[in-house]
């Protein structure tokens, strides 16, 4: 993990519609310090104590905390729980994922319970291994929030009914990423510009199963974007179709 930098996970969660894949996006409350009133995928700070939530074969253990850290940032701000019953290969089902909503969310989200403590109380295991890595972003030199982010992409179980916060995320959305990107051209979405790129990239697939693939199979560069004649610049290797990159960093 990046010293000094506090490392993050972001998951966007999938679906498939007739013609175009949709992710599930957060509004954050506009009181937020970091991206106030923006448009995200959900996620979140790392806990120390996600490293021993769960194990991963294939997993690095630096990997393993992040994806939990994910996971727990998502069922805390959109209600979705990637787990399963310990020893089965299904997903919790609803009336027990609604059970650990109503018993532990709210623990979760004030730091009172954590992920070891929640699959021990509930008998669950996270589902670690469908997260696939997509991005890893650093938030540049200088900025006064920075954090070392890894981004995961999950096919969300298709039963799953979400529902935003309430505190962090005031709204909740499933959009496609050429919608999203639309909408924040018009002005009718404020979307960050790390966002903005996952969003492009994201968008390049039309279905849940070739984005997994696409993501399978590319190779992950880090990006700490720099600016450069008043232009936000990124790696080209990380191969990015750069959107709207005449803005410079600031604090969100």
């Amino acid at each position: 993990m990046t010293d000094k930098i506090p490392m993050a996970a972001t998951v966007m969660l999938l679906r498939d519609r007739d013609d175009e894949m949709e992710v599930l996006m957060v509004q954050r409350h506009r009181n937020m310090q970091f991206m106030g009133g923006a448009l995200v995928f959900p996620g979140g700070k790392h806990d120390p104590a996600d490293a021993d939530a769960a194990v991963c074969a294939t997993c690095t253990s630096e990997d393993v905390a992040l994806r939990i850290t994910g996971i727990r940032e998502v069922f805390e701000e959109c209600g979705v729980l990637l787990a399963r019953e310990k020893g089965t290969g299904g997903f919790v089902g609803d009336a027990h994922r609604d059970q650990i909503a109503a018993r532990h969310r709210k623990k979760l989200e004030k730091g009172e319970m954590n992920m070891v403590q929640l699959a021990e109380a509930e008998g669950i295991e996270f589902c670690t291994e469908l997260l696939v890595p997509f991005a890893h972003w650093i938030t540049p030199t200088g900025a006064p929030r920075r954090y070392d982010t890894w981004f995961y992409m999950v096919r969300v179980p298709e039963d799953h009914i979400h529902a935003h916060d309430g505190g962090e995320s005031i709204d909740s959305v499933w959009i496609s990423p050429s919608q999203a990107l639309a909408d924040e051209a018009a002005k009718l979405r404020e979307i960050t510009f790390p966002t903005r790129m996952q969003l492009a990239k994201l968008g390049r697939s039309k279905t849940v199963d070739a984005a997994l693939d696409a993501a399978r199979q590319s190779t992950i560069v880090t990006v700490l974007p720099e600016v450069i004649d008043g232009k936000i610049q990124i790696p080209p290797e990380a191969d990015y179709d750069m959107v709207r990159q005449d803005e410079r960093p600031g604090p969100k």
